[in-house]
Protein backbone atom coordinates (compact mmCIF):
# COMPACT_ATOMS: atom_id res chain seq x y z
CA UNK A 1 0.00 0.00 0.00
CA UNK A 2 2.81 2.40 0.92
CA UNK A 3 4.65 1.60 -2.33
CA UNK A 4 1.47 2.35 -4.33
CA UNK A 5 1.05 5.70 -2.56
CA UNK A 6 4.68 6.65 -3.34
CA UNK A 7 4.23 5.66 -6.98
CA UNK A 8 0.98 7.64 -7.21
CA UNK A 9 2.66 10.71 -5.70
CA UNK A 10 5.56 10.38 -8.14
CA UNK A 11 3.13 10.27 -11.08
CA UNK A 12 1.34 13.40 -9.82
CA UNK A 13 4.64 15.26 -9.46
CA UNK A 14 5.72 14.24 -12.94
CA UNK A 15 2.40 15.42 -14.39
CA UNK A 16 2.70 18.75 -12.62
CA UNK A 17 6.30 19.18 -13.76
CA UNK A 18 5.37 18.31 -17.34
CA UNK A 19 2.42 20.73 -17.25
CA UNK A 20 4.61 23.58 -16.05
CA UNK A 21 7.22 22.83 -18.66
CA UNK A 22 4.56 22.62 -21.36
CA UNK A 23 3.10 25.98 -20.32
CA UNK A 24 6.52 27.65 -20.42
CA UNK A 25 7.42 26.15 -23.81
CA UNK A 26 3.99 26.99 -25.19
CA UNK A 27 4.21 30.61 -24.07
CA UNK A 28 7.77 30.99 -25.30
CA UNK A 29 6.83 29.60 -28.71
CA UNK A 30 3.68 31.71 -28.98
CA UNK A 31 5.51 34.78 -30.29
CA UNK A 32 3.02 36.97 -28.39
CA UNK A 33 5.02 39.58 -26.43
CA UNK A 34 2.08 40.51 -24.20
CA UNK A 35 1.41 36.91 -23.20
CA UNK A 36 5.12 36.29 -22.59
CA UNK A 37 5.44 39.44 -20.45
CA UNK A 38 2.39 38.53 -18.37
CA UNK A 39 3.63 34.96 -17.90
CA UNK A 40 7.09 36.23 -16.99
CA UNK A 41 5.48 38.45 -14.34
CA UNK A 42 3.60 35.42 -13.00
CA UNK A 43 6.80 33.38 -12.81
CA UNK A 44 8.52 36.33 -11.14
CA UNK A 45 5.84 36.56 -8.44
CA UNK A 46 6.17 32.81 -7.91
CA UNK A 47 9.96 33.31 -7.49
CA UNK A 48 10.59 31.17 -10.55
CA UNK A 49 13.30 33.60 -11.59
CA UNK A 50 15.07 31.49 -14.20
CA UNK A 51 11.98 31.03 -16.39
CA UNK A 52 10.91 34.63 -15.77
CA UNK A 53 14.35 35.79 -16.92
CA UNK A 54 14.17 33.68 -20.08
CA UNK A 55 10.86 35.27 -21.09
CA UNK A 56 11.91 38.81 -20.17
CA UNK A 57 14.98 38.42 -22.40
CA UNK A 58 12.70 37.67 -25.35
CA UNK A 59 10.19 40.48 -24.80
CA UNK A 60 12.51 43.37 -23.83
CA UNK A 61 13.17 44.35 -27.47
CA UNK A 62 9.41 44.36 -28.22
CA UNK A 63 8.59 46.78 -25.40
CA UNK A 64 11.56 49.13 -25.81
CA UNK A 65 10.26 52.70 -25.81
CA UNK A 66 6.85 51.68 -24.47
CA UNK A 67 5.30 52.35 -21.07
CA UNK A 68 5.78 48.76 -19.87
CA UNK A 69 9.50 48.72 -20.68
CA UNK A 70 10.75 50.14 -17.38
CA UNK A 71 8.89 47.63 -15.22
CA UNK A 72 10.02 44.70 -17.39
CA UNK A 73 13.65 45.79 -17.38
CA UNK A 74 13.60 46.44 -13.62
CA UNK A 75 12.30 42.94 -12.89
CA UNK A 76 14.76 41.49 -15.39
CA UNK A 77 17.63 43.06 -13.42
CA UNK A 78 16.21 41.58 -10.23
CA UNK A 79 16.07 38.08 -11.72
CA UNK A 80 19.86 38.22 -12.08
CA UNK A 81 20.21 39.35 -8.48
CA UNK A 82 17.92 36.61 -7.16
CA UNK A 83 19.85 34.01 -9.17
CA UNK A 84 23.11 35.27 -7.59
CA UNK A 85 24.34 36.57 -10.95
CA UNK A 86 25.64 39.67 -9.23
CA UNK A 87 27.93 41.00 -11.97
CA UNK A 88 25.04 40.99 -14.44
CA UNK A 89 22.68 42.35 -11.79
CA UNK A 90 25.03 45.30 -11.20
CA UNK A 91 25.18 45.92 -14.96
CA UNK A 92 21.42 45.86 -15.51
CA UNK A 93 20.53 47.90 -12.42
CA UNK A 94 23.02 50.57 -13.53
CA UNK A 95 21.64 50.39 -17.06
CA UNK A 96 18.13 50.93 -15.68
CA UNK A 97 19.24 53.90 -13.55
CA UNK A 98 21.01 55.51 -16.51
CA UNK A 99 18.13 54.87 -18.93
CA UNK A 100 15.06 55.67 -16.82
CA UNK A 101 16.33 58.74 -15.01
CA UNK A 102 12.83 59.97 -14.11
CA UNK A 103 11.47 56.62 -12.97
CA UNK A 104 10.50 56.30 -9.30
CA UNK A 105 12.43 53.01 -9.13
CA UNK A 106 15.70 54.67 -10.13
CA UNK A 107 16.70 55.14 -6.47
CA UNK A 108 16.24 51.45 -5.72
CA UNK A 109 18.04 50.45 -8.91
CA UNK A 110 21.10 52.55 -8.08
CA UNK A 111 21.17 51.12 -4.56
CA UNK A 112 20.83 47.55 -5.83
CA UNK A 113 23.64 48.10 -8.36
CA UNK A 114 25.91 48.90 -5.42
CA UNK A 115 24.50 46.09 -3.30
CA UNK A 116 25.18 43.58 -6.09
CA UNK A 117 28.88 44.45 -5.92
CA UNK A 118 28.70 44.28 -2.13
CA UNK A 119 27.39 40.71 -2.48
CA UNK A 120 30.65 39.91 -4.32
CA UNK A 121 32.84 41.47 -1.62
CA UNK A 122 34.99 38.58 -0.31
CA UNK A 123 36.90 37.74 2.85
CA UNK A 124 39.57 40.37 3.65
CA UNK A 125 42.35 37.95 2.68
CA UNK A 126 41.19 37.94 -0.95
CA UNK A 127 41.27 40.58 -3.67
CA UNK A 128 39.02 43.51 -2.72
CA UNK A 129 38.26 44.83 -6.21
CA UNK A 130 34.52 44.30 -5.78
CA UNK A 131 34.61 45.95 -2.36
CA UNK A 132 36.20 49.01 -3.99
CA UNK A 133 33.58 48.97 -6.76
CA UNK A 134 30.78 48.67 -4.20
CA UNK A 135 32.19 51.59 -2.18
CA UNK A 136 32.24 53.72 -5.34
CA UNK A 137 28.70 52.69 -6.27
CA UNK A 138 27.33 53.32 -2.77
CA UNK A 139 29.00 56.74 -2.75
CA UNK A 140 27.35 57.52 -6.10
CA UNK A 141 24.00 56.45 -4.62
CA UNK A 142 24.50 58.70 -1.56
CA UNK A 143 25.50 61.66 -3.73
CA UNK A 144 22.53 61.13 -6.04
CA UNK A 145 19.92 60.51 -3.33
CA UNK A 146 21.28 62.20 -0.18
CA UNK A 147 17.84 62.20 1.47
CA UNK A 148 17.13 58.52 0.86
CA UNK A 149 16.20 56.38 3.85
CA UNK A 150 18.87 53.93 2.63
CA UNK A 151 21.76 56.39 3.07
CA UNK A 152 22.43 55.26 6.64
CA UNK A 153 22.64 51.61 5.57
CA UNK A 154 24.82 52.52 2.58
CA UNK A 155 27.25 54.36 4.87
CA UNK A 156 27.37 51.36 7.20
CA UNK A 157 28.19 49.01 4.31
CA UNK A 158 30.89 51.40 3.08
CA UNK A 159 32.40 51.37 6.59
CA UNK A 160 32.29 47.55 6.66
CA UNK A 161 34.14 47.29 3.34
CA UNK A 162 36.67 49.95 4.28
CA UNK A 163 37.32 47.93 7.43
CA UNK A 164 38.10 44.88 5.29
CA UNK A 165 40.47 46.94 3.15
CA UNK A 166 42.09 48.29 6.30
CA UNK A 167 42.63 44.81 7.79
CA UNK A 168 43.91 43.51 4.44
CA UNK A 169 46.44 46.37 4.23
CA UNK A 170 47.64 45.67 7.78
CA UNK A 171 47.96 41.94 7.19
CA UNK A 172 49.87 42.60 3.98
CA UNK A 173 52.50 44.39 6.04
CA UNK A 174 52.52 41.55 8.56
CA UNK A 175 53.03 39.03 5.78
CA UNK A 176 56.04 40.90 4.40
CA UNK A 177 57.45 41.17 7.93
CA UNK A 178 57.02 37.43 8.53
CA UNK A 179 58.89 36.49 5.34
CA UNK A 180 61.63 39.06 6.09
CA UNK A 181 60.77 41.38 3.22
CA UNK A 182 61.44 44.32 5.49
CA UNK A 183 61.51 47.10 2.91
CA UNK A 184 58.17 45.93 1.45
CA UNK A 185 56.75 45.68 4.98
CA UNK A 186 57.76 49.29 5.65
CA UNK A 187 56.00 50.49 2.51
CA UNK A 188 52.90 48.41 3.27
CA UNK A 189 52.56 49.72 6.85
CA UNK A 190 53.19 53.32 5.79
CA UNK A 191 50.57 53.08 3.04
CA UNK A 192 48.10 51.56 5.49
CA UNK A 193 48.67 54.42 7.96
CA UNK A 194 48.24 57.05 5.23
CA UNK A 195 45.07 55.47 3.87
CA UNK A 196 43.45 54.66 7.23
CA UNK A 197 44.77 57.29 9.69
CA UNK A 198 41.84 56.76 12.09
CA UNK A 199 42.19 52.99 12.25
CA UNK A 200 42.49 51.21 15.58
CA UNK A 201 45.42 49.35 14.02
CA UNK A 202 47.52 52.45 13.36
CA UNK A 203 49.46 52.20 16.64
CA UNK A 204 50.41 48.59 15.97
CA UNK A 205 51.20 49.40 12.33
CA UNK A 206 53.63 52.11 13.49
CA UNK A 207 55.20 49.69 15.97
CA UNK A 208 55.64 47.02 13.31
CA UNK A 209 57.06 49.55 10.87
CA UNK A 210 59.75 50.22 13.50
CA UNK A 211 60.46 46.48 13.67
CA UNK A 212 60.73 46.35 9.88
CA UNK A 213 63.08 49.35 9.85
CA UNK A 214 65.19 47.81 12.65
CA UNK A 215 65.51 44.47 10.85
CA UNK A 216 66.35 46.30 7.64
CA UNK A 217 69.13 48.25 9.38
CA UNK A 218 70.60 45.13 10.99
CA UNK A 219 70.68 43.27 7.69
CA UNK A 220 72.00 46.15 5.60
CA UNK A 221 75.41 46.47 4.05
CA UNK A 222 77.83 48.56 6.10
CA UNK A 223 77.49 51.70 3.97
CA UNK A 224 73.73 51.91 4.61
CA UNK A 225 73.63 50.98 8.29
CA UNK A 226 74.21 54.48 9.73
CA UNK A 227 71.40 56.04 7.73
CA UNK A 228 69.01 53.20 8.53
CA UNK A 229 69.74 53.06 12.27
CA UNK A 230 69.16 56.82 12.40
CA UNK A 231 65.80 56.22 10.73
CA UNK A 232 64.94 53.62 13.40
CA UNK A 233 65.71 56.06 16.24
CA UNK A 234 63.67 58.78 14.52
CA UNK A 235 60.69 56.44 14.05
CA UNK A 236 60.76 55.48 17.73
CA UNK A 237 60.87 59.12 18.82
CA UNK A 238 57.91 59.93 16.56
CA UNK A 239 56.06 56.88 17.85
CA UNK A 240 56.62 57.94 21.49
CA UNK A 241 55.15 61.39 20.79
CA UNK A 242 52.03 59.92 19.16
CA UNK A 243 51.58 57.02 21.60
CA UNK A 244 53.20 57.99 24.94
CA UNK A 245 51.40 55.25 26.89
CA UNK A 246 51.74 52.48 24.35
CA UNK A 247 52.10 48.87 25.46
CA UNK A 248 54.99 48.65 22.97
CA UNK A 249 57.12 51.39 24.58
CA UNK A 250 59.37 49.07 26.63
CA UNK A 251 60.31 46.96 23.63
CA UNK A 252 60.86 50.06 21.52
CA UNK A 253 63.13 51.55 24.19
CA UNK A 254 65.29 48.44 23.98
CA UNK A 255 65.44 48.75 20.18
CA UNK A 256 66.25 52.47 20.45
CA UNK A 257 69.09 51.79 22.91
CA UNK A 258 70.57 49.08 20.68
CA UNK A 259 70.26 51.31 17.59
CA UNK A 260 71.94 54.20 19.42
CA UNK A 261 74.81 51.90 20.47
CA UNK A 262 75.21 50.70 16.90
CA UNK A 263 75.39 54.32 15.74
CA UNK A 264 78.17 55.01 18.27
CA UNK A 265 80.11 52.01 16.98
CA UNK A 266 79.63 53.16 13.40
Amino acid sequence: MRLKNISFLFVILMVLFTSCKTEFEKVRASGDPQVMAETADKYYEEENYLQAQSLYEIVIPYFRGKEEAANIFFKYAYTHYHLSEYILANHYFKNFANTYINDEKREEALYMAAYSNFALSPNFKLDQSYSDKAIGDFQLFINTFPNSDKVEEANKLIADMRKKNEIKAFHQGELYLAIKQDEAALVAFENMILEFPDSELVEEARYKSVLAAYHLAKNSIYSKQKERYEAVVLRIEQFSKKHPRSKFRKELNVIKKDSSNKLKEL
